[in-house]
């Protein structure tokens, strides 16, 4: 593997790829993901695609290919090798994130926790793949996506939402199109995703939770009052009625 270009520059983002065999774009495939490196303190964190025609998976069975944490490094070093030899039909590419890159994104103003590090490269290797003409087996998936039945009745609904991935223009574009100022997104959308919340927060109206504004009724408090930074009445805990202990008011 060529790391000459990772060696040059390892403080952010580095992706390496193989040729895409032709194959891979004329015969449907089938992709894996993995990481490595995702726990610990030291060194980098590394994604990686690898992806064949399904018409060929038994020559890569035939590799003796297996779960990387069952194999020796010098197995792998083999396997790896081996795969490399056989790029008439096998594929790979791998985003290798930099501590540095790891630690300020975490730390940063506006945080960007692992999972979301970890996800948004995953579907990013993936979006790669598609971009560069592989044909990845997704027959279920596209089934489902084309005969989804809406639970919302929606009337003259596009259905053109493009690859569904977050960095598809056609599909940021059906996302704006769909989106409701009062209820939001049909549940065919994932609205916990970022690219879901940001349009939510430019084309939704605003929506404003408050408490009754017509006064306390007697023994009760208003919500708000339970956030407040002064002191308010709770009983003790039982360890302290138990042991008939109250707090020191005077020293």
């Amino acid at each position: 593997m060529d790391l000459s270009e990772l060696e040059r520059d390892n403080t952010g983002r580095c992706r390496l790829n193989s040729p895409v065999p032709s194959v891979c774009c004329k015969e449907p495939c089938v992709l894996g993901v993995d990481e490595a490196g995702r726990g610990p303190v030291l060194g980098p964190m590394v994604y990686a695609i690898c992806y064949c025609p399904l018409s060929r998976l038994a020559d890569l069975e035939a590799l003796k290919v297996a779960d990387s944490k069952t194999l020796s490094e010098s197995e792998r070093d083999r396997l790896f090798a081996k795969m490399e030899e056989d790029g008439d039909f096998v594929g790979w590419a791998l985003d290798v994130l930099s501590p540095n890159l790891i630690s300020t994104s975490m730390l940063g103003r506006v945080k960007y926790n692992l999972n979301s590090l970890s996800h948004d490269t995953a579907t990013g290797l993936v979006q790669y793949a598609l971009d560069q003409g592989v044909k990845v087996a997704q027959v279920a998936r596209d089934q489902a996506v084309k005969n989804w039945k809406f639970v919302e009745k929606l009337q003259d609904l596009d259905t053109d939402y493009g690859s569904g991935y977050p960095s598809d223009p056609k599909t940021k574009a059906w996302l704006r199109e769909h989106v409701d100022p009062v209820f939001g997104f049909p549940q065919f959308v994932r609205f916990s995703w970022r690219t879901a919340q940001s349009i939510l927060e430019k084309e939704a109206e605003d929506v404003t939770w408050e408490d009754s504004q017509t006064g306390d009724q007697e023994g009760l408090k208003r919500i708000k009052s339970y956030f407040s930074k002064g002191p308010r009445a709770r009983l003790p805990h039982r360890y302290f009625q138990e042991r008939g202990l109250e707090s020191a008011t005077i020293l």
